[in-house]
């Protein structure tokens, strides 16, 4: 299993942003997949969630919601993460897993918001 985030850069607050993950090893469609989150004094933290073959179940941590959006392209094996409106404390490494997560993970993908 892999897991290949991309979208992440520097970017100044009230950005927006949209990540991308692929991941391969495993029949995409059939599983909830997730985006996570984590600072070097955080630990690893849940973002978002989407439903597999059926797309309405969504969740948000209460931290995001408001400002983001998940979706998947199941024909293209892609989940998305559109964030808005940036700020200081969405500074982190971005990884998607399924929920509950696999043992192995991505790079993950940088975000940094700085003035």
């Amino acid at each position: 299993v892999q897991f290949m985030e991309s979208g992440g850069q520097a970017v100044h607050p009230g950005v927006s942003l949209r990540f991308s993950c692929s991941p391969s090893g495993f029949p995409f469609r059939k599983y909830l997949m997730a985006w996570y989150r984590q600072t070097p004094v955080k630990a690893r933290e849940f973002v978002a969630v989407l439903g597999g073959a059926s797309t309405v179940y969504q969740d948000y941590a209460d931290s995001v919601k408001g400002r983001v959006t998940i979706s998947r392209d199941n024909a293209k094996n892609t989940v998305y993460l559109q964030m808005n409106n940036l700020n200081f404390e969405d500074t982190a490494l971005y990884y998607c897993n399924q929920l509950p997560p696999l043992e192995s993970w991505g790079q993950g993908t940088q975000v940094t918001v700085s003035a």
